[in-house]
């Protein structure tokens, strides 16, 4: 069994053939774009900090997605070996850019609880950016690369090695929790760097499923009363591997998810219900 999740056994049958078809994940992503109302966040946010609360617009996006997963539990499956696979966990990595240096980067994890409400996302990825910009070399993920790097030719055999380990379910734990492939969802701010949002591809290593990058804000034409308004939207580019749901199922997921960023005061309390994977 592997240590991040449980492989399943009751689910749709089509979910258990198309990974036999579609055996690489480049070869099953799915690429939308979401434009968010971007006028409700600010707001939000701008209240919050009026009562001394530095909110983020990652940490309402991420409390978003994560009331999304308490409800559509199969956002955070993943696919090894051909098999499906539903985390027992909700881990998110981000990239963390350091201070003083030419866009040099670090990345590492996140760990959540879909009942987290949105201050308990706030508070843990002021928690996460302090850490890593503090210590940007301290972390696991730095020192094993490290120590991979250091040995002539380990590089290639290694990460062949753990590849392997991966895919036969073997994969220390200890491995895991540093590795920034293995998670619930990648997430990008590119605002921070002036860039449009990208459609991302999902890691062929590891067990990513889904990838969000936040662009630059942009207008987009909307028609109300009868007439044509231009909303300034915070562009999400999504992509997502289709094996783990159906497309009903994420469009399902992602209305959800932006009915969320149109009202974050929804997200200060904790969900009345946690939905557990139909899976298991």
């Amino acid at each position: 069994m592997r240590a991040d999740g449980k492989k399943l056994k009751h689910v749709d049958p089509m979910y258990k053939i198309v990974p036999h078809i579609m055996t690489k994940r480049y070869d099953s992503m799915n690429m939308i774009t979401i434009d968010i109302p971007y006028e409700p966040m600010q707001n939000y946010i701008n209240a919050k900090r009026k009562e001394g609360i530095p909110m983020s617009h990652m940490a309402v996006l991420i409390a978003a997605y994560l009331r999304t997963c308490a409800q559509y539990p199969a956002l955070n499956r993943f696919i090894m070996n051909k098999k499906v696979y539903a985390r027992n966990e909700y881990c998110i990595s981000m990239v963390v850019l350091t201070p003083g240096t030419d866009g040099e980067e670090t990345e590492s994890k996140m760990y959540f609880d879909p009942a987290d409400t949105v201050f308990d996302v706030n508070n843990k990825i002021n928690d996460f950016v302090e850490a890593n910009r503090n210590a940007p070399k301290d972390n696991g993920l730095e020192k094993f690369m490290n120590a991979i790097l250091s040995v002539p030719g380990l590089l290639t055999v290694g990460v062949s090695f753990l590849k392997m380990l991966d895919k036969l379910g073997l994969l220390p734990k200890s491995i895991i929790d540093i590795s920034p492939f293995h998670n619930s969802l990648v997430i990008s701010n590119l605002i921070s760097i002036r860039t449009n949002h990208i459609y991302h591809h999902v890691y062929e290593f590891g067990t990513t499923g889904i990838i969000i990058t936040m662009g630059n804000l942009r207008e987009v034409p909307k028609r109300k009363g009868g007439e044509i308004v231009f909303e300034k939207t915070m562009p999400l580019g999504v992509v997502m591997d289709e094996r783990i749901c159906s497309g009903y199922y994420f469009a399902r997921a992602f209305r959800v998810m932006q009915r969320y960023l149109k009202n974050p005061e929804l997200l200060e309390t904790p969900p009345a219900e946690v939905v557990k994977d139909p899976g298991l």
